[in-house]
């Protein structure tokens, strides 16, 4: 690993370190929020709330598909910062060749799966006559071009993580932009509609792939593609997945969740319910991106001194990112619950659609306070390798807090008690999370 790198990493004074690799991280996680989002607010506003209850309807199939990359991309992260940090060059880029056969085949497995059943997963999911053409306009586009999605989003964690997070906020920057540009040329300059959203998406995430792939074939690069290391190893295969697991099992349980979210809203609010939580899930997600930006800037850091066994800047960073994250999430609440019109409003003008949305982000936010902490505690240990933990944080906010929350509060409260299962289950997760950090820090300062 590059002397300068190494050098950084080990002595610089953490707020320095961190604003050096967060930033870039935080800007590359919004721009990647920015491709949902700007899709939403153009497809909501240009061509109708049913196309964006349409839309709302990919979700689960999207969380699908970006879960396989997430294995990789972060099992293979992680990976290379804990190699690095011990010098150990060779194995991160025996690492890099894996992770890229891997992503070839967990890809094209979920893009032909997800197409195969296309549109009896969409019934499944609660669609109605009204929302199913648009939904199926627009994945029959964007499911084949996960791959790229996977090679753009999966390599810049990578990119980062070896010590280059200008050049990783860079190739996001490439793609957002462009989808920016084209998406009202696609769907109103050819009216096109929610294909054209889909057309520009796609071509935008072909940019930022070739960018990122192409850094790993460059001589300066400090990890890069061996034809010899593209022979998957079951050693190698393990570590990654094993870390990679924790992201894995979210996008799926967050998909399955997804899917319980859109019957239940279907049942007590209809289509325009399934709507509104299209938008709660969009200006989250603009937060949750800046978590995990941060988190994401952390991870190196934190990989690479644990790597080292400086336990004292380990602590010292992750302090630090808990402060900030909470920071994020507590505006995120003061927001939606003092200014949800105007939030929503940026996403529709239709008179129900705004009622019903505003009412949704108060109630599914009022404990958004206490979220940051629980992300950032667990991408903590995804970056020290213990993934068991990490992945036990994630699943059960998703399946044993979340989804039982689901199943009970509607019964008793009708629409608003779909609504109040995010802040129930996210207050429980937290303390989960800050008891594992506990007993953790007690091992650390024993050890």
């Amino acid at each position: 690993m590059d002397n300068a790198i190494t050098a950084r990493l080990a002595n610089e004074k953490i707020p320095k370190l961190l604003y050096h690799y967060a930033v870039p991280a935080v800007i590359g996680t919004l721009v990647n929020a920015l491709y949902n989002i700007v899709d939403r607010i153009y497809i909501g506003q240009g061509v109708g709330a049913m196309a964006l209850s349409g839309l709302a309807l990919t979700f689960p199939i999207l969380l699908f598909l970006q879960a396989f990359g997430m294995l990789v991309g972060a099992g293979s992260s992680a990976r290379i910062s804990i190699h690095l940090g011990k010098r150990e060059v060779d194995k991160a880029e025996n690492v890099l060749g894996n992770a890229l056969m891997l992503t070839l085949i967990l890809t094209s497995f979920s893009v032909i799966v997800s197409l195969s059943f296309l549109k009896e997963l969409l019934i499944w999911f609660g669609g109605s006559e009204q929302t199913i053409p648009y939904a199926m306009d627009y994945l029959y586009i964007t499911i084949p071009g996960n791959l790229l999605a996977t090679f753009s989003f999966g390599y810049n964690a990578i990119m980062r993580a070896s010590g280059y997070p200008r050049k990783a906020m860079v190739t996001m920057l490439i793609g957002a932009i462009l989808n920016v540009v084209l998406d009202p040329i696609f769907i109103f300059g050819f009216g096109m509609g929610i294909r054209g959203a889909a057309i520009a998406t796609v071509i935008s995430m072909a940019a930022s792939a070739l960018f990122v792939l192409n850094h790993f074939l460059q001589k300066d690069s400090i990890v890069r593609f061996h034809r010899k290391y593209f022979k998957l190893k079951l050693p190698i295969v393990l570590a990654i997945v094993s870390i990679g697991m924790s992201p894995f099992a979210m996008q799926l349980a967050g998909s399955m969740v997804n899917i319980l979210m859109i019957n239940a809203l279907k049942t007590h609010g209809g289509d325009y319910a399934v709507g509104a939580n299209g938008i709660i899930t969009s200006f989250a997600l603009l937060l949750m991106m800046f978590i995990l930006g941060l988190s994401q800037g952390m991870q190196p850091i934190v990989g690479f001194n644990y790597g080292a066994g400086n336990m004292d800047r380990v602590m010292k960073t992750l302090r630090l990112v808990i402060l900030i994250a909470t920071a994020v999430t507590g505006i995120g609440f003061i927001g939606s619950w003092f200014f949800p019109h105007l939030i929503v409003r940026a996403f529709t003008n239709d008179p129900l659609m705004l009622s019903i949305s505003s009412n949704a982000l108060r109630l599914s936010l009022m404990a958004f306070l206490v979220v940051g902490s629980q992300v950032v505690i667990a991408q903590f240990f995804q970056s020290i390798g213990m993934a068991w933990i990490s992945m036990v944080q994630s699943i059960s906010r998703q399946c044993l807090f979340l989804i039982p929350a689901l199943l009970i509060l509607p019964d008793y409260f009708g629409l608003d008690g779909v609504w109040l299962a995010s802040p129930v289950s996210d207050v429980i997760a937290a303390l989960t999370a800050w008891l594992f950090l506990f007993f953790q820090i007690k091992k650390i300062k024993r050890n």
